[in-house]
């Protein structure tokens, strides 16, 4: 891995998050890693190959680790937005797959483990959007979609183990289901990036504490 690309990335993550893409110049991405706005140029073409490099990972973590030709340019991008819809798809399908065959056997701690860890791994992506949304309307609009497919997946699941006896009946139960989906984004992603007091919690204390608390205010 290449320690500057990986540096440029990681300051550009956080300022895209934190002030927005529109609002964040190559000069801050240089200046919250120590170095010229030349040295950023010699390693990518622009500030929009750092986004898309940005949202790439999100999609391939290990896309960090290639061999990069300098300085990089947008050919390596093409159809990044469309991938990133259709891993809406797929990340939706397998959040959903358990409704289709085996939910009975599907327990309310697996159900907010793997909800709290698709939220953890397409935090970046995620945010990314929701904080730039303006400026990526067609992305937004999709993000919504999914958002909004991700609830009802969720009420639903609610729903079978309300039936089931294993979580106490819910008088509000999609209002519930945001309230769930909303603790595990804060732990899972704005807690990382974005809120007004970052902290070096470790992902796996964070999921820990997500769980103890929604499992014991909803179990049966």
């Amino acid at each position: 891995m290449d320690t500057r690309i990986k540096a440029i990335v990681e300051a550009a993550t956080l300022l895209f998050l934190r002030q927005g893409y529109a609002r964040t110049q190559i000069s801050h991405i240089a200046k919250a890693i120590g170095v010229s706005v030349g040295t950023i140029y010699h390693d990518f073409a622009g500030k929009k190959e750092i986004m898309h490099f940005v949202l790439k990972c999100t999609i391939d973590p290990d896309f960090i680790n290639r061999e990069f030709e300098r300085p990089i340019t947008d050919h390596l991008f093409s159809g990044v937005e469309d991938e990133i819809m259709s891993l809406f798809e797929q990340s939706h399908n397998g959040f959903a797959k358990h409704l289709e065959n085996d939910v009975e056997s599907y327990s309310f701690e697996d159900l907010i483990s793997d909800a709290f860890d698709i939220l953890a791994r397409y935090a970046v992506g995620c945010l990314f959007i929701e904080k730039n949304q303006f400026e990526f309307p067609l992305l937004a609009e999709q993000y919504k979609a999914y958002r909004g497919k991700f609830l009802d997946t969720m009420s639903r699941y609610l729903t079978i183990l309300i039936d089931g006896g294993t979580v106490r009946p819910l008088e509000h139960l999609e209002l519930t289901a945001t309230l769930i989906i909303e603790i595990l984004t804060w732990w899972a992603m704005d807690r990382r990036y974005t809120s007004f007091e970052t902290s070096d919690i470790p992902l796996e204390l964070a999921k820990k504490i997500c769980m103890d608390n929604i499992l014991s205010a909803y179990k049966r």
